[in-house]
């Protein structure tokens, strides 16, 4: 999941060697949590959320297969 993320993120910002993932466990789920420059942020919140929300939907979508609980935070 975290490589699927960074791929996704890399793909959407200016600065792609500032993106960072971090993967926190906690009692039955993950969350991965997304760090990029801070002239990206709005590239990956998109407007209204718009691509935060497909990141998370695709994010989800593999982590169902999977049979995991899997979040992804933008901090």
């Amino acid at each position: 999941m975290k490589e699927l993320v960074e791929v996704i993120a890399k793909a959407l910002v200016k600065n792609p060697d500032q993106v960072n993932v971090t993967v926190v466990e906690e009692d039955n789920s993950t969350v991965l949590e997304l760090r990029v420059a801070s002239d990206d942020m709005g590239k990956i919140i998109g407007k209204q959320g718009r691509i935060a929300k497909a990141v998370r939907t695709v994010v989800k979508a593999a982590a169902t297969r999977e049979n995991k609980k899997v979040a992804v935070e933008i901090v």
